[in-house]
């Protein structure tokens, strides 16, 4: 999955990048609003975590003019804790509201959520046959025995799955995955998914030649 975080307190951004990192997601920034309307409008992202106050353009603007072009997954960042400022942007469309100062559990926790909300699935495990995946704890079972995956395995199973029955095109996986600071080579995506299928069932991912892959 890959994230978009616009917050200009550098300390700050480095943290929040650092952590999700860690998490196993694809992480661009942005300190700055326009620059961040820019990459949110631009790129396609699974979540958008947005800083109200920033220079240049606020997150309440740059929330209004991404509206207008894309339903992306939006979790709005304040140091203000005002009921009429969590109205406005839960009514100017952003998907959640999370105050300063907050723990990374449940950032974390509020961006699984919004991202599953938008892919229609609101529960934390997906059920594919005999694989279950837990989204919230990003761990894979097959037969009901634990299954390890390296964290890019997981990231392909968990988008796949998430959007069951639809075709995914290589191009949109790879935009979902990587990052923008990242330099990617055209086989790792047939490397990683070999390794799914090797590890789960080589019927679990369906190639549509010319198309992209599925989870039927």
């Amino acid at each position: 999955m890959r994230l978009l975080i616009i917050e200009d307190e550098p300390r700050l951004l480095r943290a929040l990048a650092k952590a999700l990192r860690e998490e196993g997601y694809a992480v661009d920034t942005a300190e700055e609003g326009e620059d961040g309307l820019f990459k949110a409008t631009a790129f396609n992202y699974d979540a958008v975590v947005l800083d109200v106050m920033l220079p240049g353009m606020d997150g309440w603007e740059i929330l209004r003019r991404l509206r207008a072009t894309k339903a992306t997954p939006v979790l709005m960042l304040t140091a203000r804790d005002a009921t009429t400022d969590r109205v406005k942007g839960l009514d100017g469309g952003a998907d959640d509201y999370l105050v300063k100062p907050f723990e990374l559990d449940e950032l974390f926790a509020r961006i699984r959520a919004i991202i599953r909300r938008h892919a229609g699935r609101p529960h934390s495990t997906v059920t594919v046959g005999d694989v279950e995946i837990d989204t919230r704890g990003r761990k894979v079972e097959f037969g009901g025995k634990a299954v390890f995956l390296t964290a890019r395995e997981y990231a392909i199973l968990e988008y796949l799955a998430l959007h069951r029955g639809e075709v995914i095109s290589r191009t949109e996986l790879y935009e979902h995955l990587f990052d923008e600071n990242e330099d990617t080579l055209s086989n790792l995506l047939d490397v990683h998914v070999h390794g799914i299928r090797r590890k789960l069932r080589a019927d679990l991912i369906v190639t549509r030649r010319g198309e992209g892959y599925l989870i039927d």
